[in-house]
């Protein structure tokens, strides 16, 4: 952008508008166009950008939940896919959650913590693959449980951020009642996060969130 005398900040100011022109348009509901997001970031300073790489991105080399054992002869782990990173001169590193040990310690947590923190990376999230659209009941329960538990190791990792799921509509439902159900489910685990210092941030992820609309719905709520 240098060459063309126009800063990030300026080309995604006008990448904005573009996008808010076409939100705008004739045509769209209320609830589109009356939704309110976070004012964009103000920093001192020049714009920062920083790269982050998620551990998605080589989904068919991990192990998934595997045992120490497992997770050894896998041709990737978290700890290689954190040296990866840090070859790639990035600035940090995505841990997904479906990539971790069957069982998960404080001293495993911490391990990555100083991995990531020696090689001059930072961890910029992790993820999880929850479902807030189940109907009440234990399973339900167990998916608002795991996003706790997932939330206490971001905290230990110093991740400010987990990428979370909206779900799908469960058979014989409506996208209405889960919806309700979804906005519930974050706004519960929400209460929770904020005691721990962590973000919640809610993935575009088709189903009841693969519309702008539908994005917007769950905001409101």
């Amino acid at each position: 952008f240098s060459s063309m005398n126009v800063s990030r900040r300026t080309w995604l100011s006008s990448s904005a508008a573009v996008a808010a022109a076409a939100v705008l348009a004739p045509g769209t509901s209320g609830i589109t166009q009356g939704a309110v997001l976070a004012d964009p970031i103000v920093r001192p300073g020049l714009p920062l950008l920083k790269l982050s790489l998620a551990g998605y991105s080589f989904n068919s080399l991990f192990v998934k939940r595997g045992t120490p054992e497992e997770i050894e002869k896998a041709e990737m782990s978290l700890e290689k896919f954190i040296d990866y990173c840090a070859a790639q001169n990035l600035g940090a590193t995505e841990l997904t959650g479906y990539y971790f040990p069957k069982d998960i310690t404080s001293e495993y947590l911490l391990s990555l913590r100083e991995q990531t923190h020696r090689l001059g990376l930072s961890i910029s999230a992790t993820a999880i693959g929850n479902d807030f659209c189940i109907a009440e009941g234990d399973a339900r329960q167990s998916q608002l449980a795991e996003c706790r538990a997932w939330i206490d190791y971001a905290a230990i990792m110093g991740a400010p951020a987990i990428r979370i799921f909206a779900g799908k509509v469960p058979k014989d439902d409506t996208e209405d009642a889960a919806i309700d159900r979804c906005a519930a489910g974050i706004n519960e685990c929400l209460k929770y996060a904020a005691t721990k210092g962590v973000f919640l941030a809610l993935e575009n992820h088709g189903g009841i969130t693969a519309t702008p609309e539908q994005m917007f719905r769950i905001i409101e709520k």
